[in-house]
């Protein structure tokens, strides 16, 4: 049978066999290697009070955990979040067959919008490598039939599982503005399919190194995201300048606050950084939903006086962008500060 995993061991080899001037260690890259405290569980909340309208006692504690963990930790878990086990183990069937296709055919042959990517091909050194393969696909995607080949069992639980994570995430954005004094739906205008997305990630086995990144350290460049992953483990966050490995949960859905709701929030809301550590022997599966703005949307503070000069996400992400391409790694926030 073919190969389905793409060539990452050679990737990686030639980033020892030819190596570049390593950038001058910065705060990002110092952080890497702080020591990982044992595995926690992340705040875990019950959503049955806003997802089935219960009381409004019952409603404001359910805000006001989710509000409270967004500021502490910039992470939480939610279970009971209206998203049923059979959508969500549908879904899991058919992203294995996705990545059970051997590499030639990912890499290939357009499939999802040509969505497919692996390794990190602006690494100039090994610490800026991801031992891991995705597809990123566009929400304005996901409905043509054009881009599904073979696959097209894939189309429709697709869109069911995004619209699924889409009211969820709305409905979190929701509370978050609200507990700022906003209204709960300040972002259904900015927020729409031409910008959000869906990212499935493999992360194969990793014989090579026990301290291999199956994602590198990093922070999302959203409002937030909704990640529903297996049993394998591997993510941390960083936590008082620890990095905590997070306990899988198979019944919960992770939540993380994104850099656009960090700035938008003035800091009250915090976007963590956090990372996936490759598994020697077992590879691990995870489906992640990004709830982003369109290009033009001006990213401001709620409250003044503000920490950020105000941008467009389209500027963010250019910016971003510019400096992967020339030091490796993301900067985000620390550029657009007063």
């Amino acid at each position: 049978m073919t190969e389905p995993n793409p060539p990452l061991l050679q990737h990686f080899g030639a980033l020892f066999r030819h190596p570049v001037e390593v950038p001058p260690a910065l705060e990002f890259d110092e952080r890497q290697n702080a020591p990982v405290m044992e595995e926690c569980q992340l705040p875990l909340i019950d959503l049955t009070a806003l997802i089935k309208h219960h009381n409004e006692r019952e409603r404001l504690a359910c805000s006001t955990a989710i509000c409270k963990a967004s500021s502490e930790w910039g992470f939480f878990q939610v279970v009971n979040h209206g998203i049923s086990p059979e959508l969500l183990g549908t879904m899991k069937k058919e992203q294995l067959k996705l990545f059970q296709t051997p590499f030639e055919s990912k890499a290939s042959c357009g499939l999802l919008n040509n969505s497919y990517r692996w390794g990190t091909p602006t690494a100039t050194y090994p610490k800026q490598f991801s031992w891991s393969e995705a597809f990123h696909i566009p929400l304005t995607k996901i409905s043509e039939e054009a881009g599904y080949g073979e696959f097209s069992s894939v189309r429709e639980v697709m869109k069911e599982f995004a619209a699924a994570m889409s009211e969820l995430a709305r409905l979190l954005a929701g509370i978050l503005a609200e507990n700022l004094g906003h209204q709960t739906g300040v972002f259904e205008d900015i927020c729409d399919e031409s910008t959000c997305f869906i990212r499935l990630n493999r992360y194969p086995a990793c014989p090579i190194s026990p301290e291999m990144f199956g994602l590198v350290p990093h922070t999302d460049s959203d409002f937030l995201t909704i990640l529903y992953q297996d049993q394998v483990g591997g993510l941390q966050l960083m936590k008082d300048s620890k990095w905590v490995a997070v306990k899988p949960n198979q019944d919960a859905l992770i939540v993380n606050i994104g850099d656009l709701f960090q700035a938008w929030s003035n800091d009250v809301y915090k976007s963590v950084e956090h990372k996936v550590m490759a598994n020697r022997t077992t590879e691990r599966y995870s489906i992640a939903y990004f709830l982003c703005p369109s290009y033009d949307s001006l990213i401001g503070s709620c409250r003044e006086p503000s920490i950020y000069r105000k941008f467009t996400f389209g500027e963010y992400r250019s910016q971003v962008q510019e400096d992967v391409k020339k030091n490796g790694y993301k900067v985000g926030l620390p550029r657009f500060l007063v």
